[in-house]
Protein backbone atom coordinates (compact mmCIF):
# COMPACT_ATOMS: atom_id res chain seq x y z
CA UNK A 1 0.00 0.00 0.00
CA UNK A 2 1.33 3.42 -1.00
CA UNK A 3 0.29 6.51 0.97
CA UNK A 4 1.10 9.97 -0.35
CA UNK A 5 0.88 12.75 2.25
CA UNK A 6 1.23 16.51 1.98
CA UNK A 7 1.86 19.06 4.72
CA UNK A 8 1.12 22.73 4.07
CA UNK A 9 -0.37 24.01 7.32
CA UNK A 10 2.38 26.58 7.91
CA UNK A 11 5.51 27.90 6.19
CA UNK A 12 6.73 24.37 5.49
CA UNK A 13 5.71 22.58 2.31
CA UNK A 14 6.40 18.86 2.47
CA UNK A 15 5.39 15.67 0.68
CA UNK A 16 6.12 12.06 1.56
CA UNK A 17 5.36 8.54 0.41
CA UNK A 18 5.05 5.67 2.88
CA UNK A 19 4.86 2.12 1.57
CA UNK A 20 3.71 -0.68 3.88
CA UNK A 21 4.70 1.35 6.92
CA UNK A 22 8.15 2.30 5.56
CA UNK A 23 9.10 5.83 4.52
CA UNK A 24 10.49 5.60 0.99
CA UNK A 25 10.71 9.29 0.11
CA UNK A 26 10.17 12.77 1.52
CA UNK A 27 10.72 16.30 0.22
CA UNK A 28 10.69 19.26 2.59
CA UNK A 29 10.92 23.01 1.92
CA UNK A 30 10.78 25.93 4.34
CA UNK A 31 10.99 28.76 1.85
CA UNK A 32 9.35 32.06 0.97
CA UNK A 33 7.47 30.79 -2.08
CA UNK A 34 3.77 30.16 -1.63
CA UNK A 35 2.40 26.64 -1.42
CA UNK A 36 0.45 27.21 -4.62
CA UNK A 37 3.80 27.64 -6.40
CA UNK A 38 5.70 24.62 -5.17
CA UNK A 39 3.46 21.98 -3.53
CA UNK A 40 2.40 20.24 -6.74
CA UNK A 41 5.93 20.40 -8.25
CA UNK A 42 7.21 18.72 -5.06
CA UNK A 43 4.67 15.93 -5.49
CA UNK A 44 5.68 15.45 -9.12
CA UNK A 45 9.41 15.46 -8.33
CA UNK A 46 9.03 12.96 -5.50
CA UNK A 47 6.95 10.53 -7.55
CA UNK A 48 9.39 10.84 -10.46
CA UNK A 49 12.34 10.12 -8.17
CA UNK A 50 10.59 7.06 -6.75
CA UNK A 51 9.47 5.87 -10.20
CA UNK A 52 5.86 5.90 -9.00
CA UNK A 53 2.79 7.04 -10.92
CA UNK A 54 -0.18 8.78 -9.34
CA UNK A 55 -2.20 5.69 -10.18
CA UNK A 56 0.12 3.68 -7.87
CA UNK A 57 -1.05 5.66 -4.83
CA UNK A 58 -3.65 3.84 -2.74
CA UNK A 59 -4.43 6.54 -0.16
CA UNK A 60 -3.89 10.29 -0.12
CA UNK A 61 -3.40 12.14 3.16
CA UNK A 62 -3.09 15.76 4.22
CA UNK A 63 -2.57 17.81 7.33
CA UNK A 64 -6.05 19.21 7.96
CA UNK A 65 -5.36 21.85 10.60
CA UNK A 66 -5.25 23.95 12.56
CA UNK A 67 -2.86 26.26 10.76
CA UNK A 68 -2.72 28.73 7.91
CA UNK A 69 -6.17 28.93 6.37
CA UNK A 70 -4.75 29.35 2.87
CA UNK A 71 -2.12 26.65 3.32
CA UNK A 72 -4.65 24.12 4.58
CA UNK A 73 -6.99 24.78 1.67
CA UNK A 74 -4.15 24.37 -0.84
CA UNK A 75 -2.96 21.10 0.69
CA UNK A 76 -6.40 19.56 0.89
CA UNK A 77 -7.35 20.76 -2.58
CA UNK A 78 -4.17 19.15 -3.94
CA UNK A 79 -4.80 15.69 -2.50
CA UNK A 80 -8.54 15.81 -3.13
CA UNK A 81 -7.95 16.67 -6.78
CA UNK A 82 -5.47 13.81 -7.17
CA UNK A 83 -7.75 11.38 -5.33
CA UNK A 84 -10.78 12.35 -7.39
CA UNK A 85 -8.87 11.77 -10.63
CA UNK A 86 -8.19 8.11 -9.78
CA UNK A 87 -11.10 7.51 -7.37
CA UNK A 88 -8.98 6.89 -4.27
CA UNK A 89 -9.73 7.76 -0.64
CA UNK A 90 -8.35 10.66 1.41
CA UNK A 91 -7.45 10.86 5.10
CA UNK A 92 -7.18 14.14 6.99
CA UNK A 93 -4.79 14.20 9.95
CA UNK A 94 -4.79 16.89 12.67
CA UNK A 95 -1.67 19.03 12.27
CA UNK A 96 -0.87 19.02 15.99
CA UNK A 97 -1.02 15.21 16.09
CA UNK A 98 1.49 15.18 13.25
CA UNK A 99 3.86 17.50 15.10
CA UNK A 100 3.60 15.41 18.26
CA UNK A 101 4.30 12.26 16.23
CA UNK A 102 7.67 13.76 15.26
CA UNK A 103 8.65 13.22 18.91
CA UNK A 104 7.16 9.75 19.32
CA UNK A 105 10.45 8.28 20.57
CA UNK A 106 10.60 10.76 23.46
CA UNK A 107 9.47 9.61 26.89
CA UNK A 108 7.34 12.21 28.66
CA UNK A 109 5.35 15.34 27.87
CA UNK A 110 5.22 16.85 24.38
CA UNK A 111 3.69 20.19 23.46
CA UNK A 112 3.47 21.23 19.80
CA UNK A 113 2.77 24.93 19.37
CA UNK A 114 1.83 26.71 16.16
CA UNK A 115 1.97 30.48 15.98
CA UNK A 116 -1.62 31.77 15.85
CA UNK A 117 -0.46 35.41 16.08
CA UNK A 118 -1.46 38.00 18.71
CA UNK A 119 0.61 36.05 21.30
CA UNK A 120 -1.61 32.99 20.89
CA UNK A 121 -0.79 29.46 19.78
CA UNK A 122 -2.64 26.45 18.44
CA UNK A 123 -1.70 23.61 20.73
CA UNK A 124 -2.49 20.49 22.70
CA UNK A 125 -0.59 18.44 25.27
CA UNK A 126 0.61 14.88 24.70
CA UNK A 127 2.38 12.15 26.60
CA UNK A 128 4.57 9.62 24.84
CA UNK A 129 5.87 6.29 26.07
CA UNK A 130 6.38 4.78 22.64
CA UNK A 131 2.73 5.52 21.92
CA UNK A 132 1.11 8.96 21.79
CA UNK A 133 -1.65 9.95 24.18
CA UNK A 134 -3.36 13.32 23.79
CA UNK A 135 -4.05 14.72 27.26
CA UNK A 136 -6.06 17.80 26.30
CA UNK A 137 -8.28 19.21 23.59
CA UNK A 138 -7.03 21.23 20.63
CA UNK A 139 -6.74 24.83 21.80
CA UNK A 140 -6.10 28.35 20.57
CA UNK A 141 -4.88 30.10 23.71
CA UNK A 142 -2.44 32.79 24.88
CA UNK A 143 1.09 31.44 25.30
CA UNK A 144 1.25 32.53 28.92
CA UNK A 145 -1.90 30.51 29.75
CA UNK A 146 -0.40 27.44 28.10
CA UNK A 147 2.82 27.77 30.08
CA UNK A 148 0.89 28.13 33.33
CA UNK A 149 -1.06 24.97 32.49
CA UNK A 150 2.15 23.06 31.69
CA UNK A 151 3.81 24.17 34.92
CA UNK A 152 1.12 22.30 36.87
CA UNK A 153 2.58 19.02 35.59
CA UNK A 154 5.89 19.80 37.32
CA UNK A 155 7.95 17.82 34.79
CA UNK A 156 9.98 18.59 31.65
CA UNK A 157 8.12 19.35 28.42
CA UNK A 158 9.54 19.15 24.90
CA UNK A 159 8.19 21.75 22.47
CA UNK A 160 8.09 21.77 18.68
CA UNK A 161 6.23 23.68 15.98
CA UNK A 162 6.66 27.08 14.36
CA UNK A 163 5.54 28.80 17.56
CA UNK A 164 8.75 27.77 19.30
CA UNK A 165 11.07 30.37 17.71
CA UNK A 166 8.42 33.08 18.17
CA UNK A 167 7.77 32.47 21.87
CA UNK A 168 10.83 30.62 23.16
CA UNK A 169 12.09 33.48 25.32
CA UNK A 170 8.75 33.65 27.12
CA UNK A 171 8.63 29.87 27.57
CA UNK A 172 12.15 29.67 29.00
CA UNK A 173 11.51 32.64 31.28
CA UNK A 174 8.42 30.95 32.76
CA UNK A 175 9.55 27.30 32.71
CA UNK A 176 13.32 27.42 33.04
CA UNK A 177 15.02 24.07 32.44
CA UNK A 178 11.65 22.28 32.27
CA UNK A 179 11.12 23.77 28.81
CA UNK A 180 13.05 21.82 26.16
CA UNK A 181 13.25 22.68 22.46
CA UNK A 182 12.99 19.76 20.01
CA UNK A 183 15.97 18.99 17.75
CA UNK A 184 15.94 21.10 14.59
CA UNK A 185 15.07 18.14 12.32
CA UNK A 186 11.94 17.47 14.40
CA UNK A 187 10.97 21.06 15.09
CA UNK A 188 8.56 21.69 12.21
CA UNK A 189 5.85 19.82 10.34
CA UNK A 190 6.79 16.62 8.49
CA UNK A 191 4.71 14.98 5.77
CA UNK A 192 6.12 11.60 6.81
CA UNK A 193 4.44 11.95 10.22
CA UNK A 194 1.14 12.76 8.50
CA UNK A 195 1.54 9.66 6.32
CA UNK A 196 2.29 7.38 9.28
CA UNK A 197 -0.70 8.67 11.25
CA UNK A 198 -2.88 8.31 8.16
CA UNK A 199 -1.87 4.65 7.96
CA UNK A 200 -2.78 4.13 11.63
CA UNK A 201 -6.10 5.89 11.10
CA UNK A 202 -6.85 3.81 8.01
CA UNK A 203 -6.22 0.57 9.92
CA UNK A 204 -8.48 1.71 12.77
CA UNK A 205 -11.27 3.51 10.94
CA UNK A 206 -10.88 3.09 7.20
CA UNK A 207 -10.61 6.01 4.80
CA UNK A 208 -13.00 8.75 3.72
CA UNK A 209 -14.28 9.85 0.36
CA UNK A 210 -12.38 12.88 -0.85
CA UNK A 211 -15.58 14.93 -0.59
CA UNK A 212 -15.84 14.27 3.16
CA UNK A 213 -12.47 15.70 4.25
CA UNK A 214 -12.58 19.35 5.29
CA UNK A 215 -10.11 21.73 6.97
CA UNK A 216 -10.10 22.05 10.75
CA UNK A 217 -9.53 25.75 11.45
CA UNK A 218 -10.09 25.76 15.25
CA UNK A 219 -10.97 29.46 15.15
CA UNK A 220 -12.53 31.88 12.69
CA UNK A 221 -10.43 33.84 10.23
CA UNK A 222 -9.88 37.55 10.90
CA UNK A 223 -12.37 38.39 8.14
CA UNK A 224 -15.01 36.13 9.72
CA UNK A 225 -14.34 37.61 13.16
CA UNK A 226 -14.81 41.14 11.80
CA UNK A 227 -18.03 40.08 10.05
CA UNK A 228 -19.36 38.50 13.27
CA UNK A 229 -18.65 41.69 15.22
CA UNK A 230 -20.51 43.78 12.62
CA UNK A 231 -23.46 41.40 12.82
Amino acid sequence: MNILAVESSGMVAAVAVVREGRLIGEYFLDHEKTHSQHLMPLVEQLLYGLDIKISDIDIFAASKGPGSFTGLRIGLATVKGLAQAIDKPVIGVPTLDGLAYNLLSRQGLICPIMNARREQVYTSIYRSNGKLQRLDEFMAIPVIELVQKLNTFDEPVMFNGDGVPAYWDLIKNEMGDKGIMAPVNLLTQRASSIACLALDKYKAEGAQKYTEVVPFYLRKSQAEQKFSKKG
